[in-house]
């Protein structure tokens, strides 16, 4: 299988079941939704941020059709001024490549740096679908299993009404 393999030890571990699905490499959602067509969860989309001085950093997970508005984000938020985090930094805090963000990356971020901020829509899937920390394979694991990953990982989340 492809992907980090600490991971599924610790998906192992958990006892987190998961759907195992091999592809190309998926760089934008373009991509996913020709692969994800038959996967039968919610598909998410996964963006890394931090704040203007440098010092938070945030993974932001919604519905991987929706459009968002970084002011807009901003505003919901209230952490102040966002950008786009560098290759760097998502190297550095998630141990991930572009094109690979994953909540999955949280077993890197030994410091919990990250704070997770989850669209409240992706409460009404059953199931949820992310990349294992390479953009080729996703891993289709039920919400439930998903909220225990997050709570081992001991990363402070929430969910959030990220747009309209």
């Amino acid at each position: 299988m492809r992907g980090q393999p600490e991971l599924y030890s610790l998906l192992h571990k958990l006892a987190i079941n998961y759907e195992y699905h091999e592809h190309p490499p998926i760089a934008t959602i373009n991509d996913a939704i020709i692969h994800w067509k038959d996967y039968n969860s919610g598909r998410c989309k996964n963006i890394f941020f931090r704040n203007h001085k440098g010092n938070r950093h945030y993974l932001v997970i919604l519905e991987h059709l929706a459009k968002l508005d970084i002011h807009d984000l901003e505003k919901r938020l209230r952490q102040g001024k966002l950008t786009f985090a560098s290759d760097r930094r998502l190297k550095e805090h998630l141990g991930l490549e572009p094109g690979s963000v994953s909540p999955f990356g949280l077993i890197n971020d030994r410091d919990k740096n990250v704070h997770l901020f989850i669209d409240e829509k992706l409460q009404e899937p059953d199931r949820l679908a992310f990349h294992p920390n390479i953009n080729t394979a996703t891993l289709v694991i039920s919400k439930a299993d998903f909220l225990k990953f997050l709570d081992h990982t001991g990363n402070g989340y929430e969910f959030i009404r990220l747009y309209d």
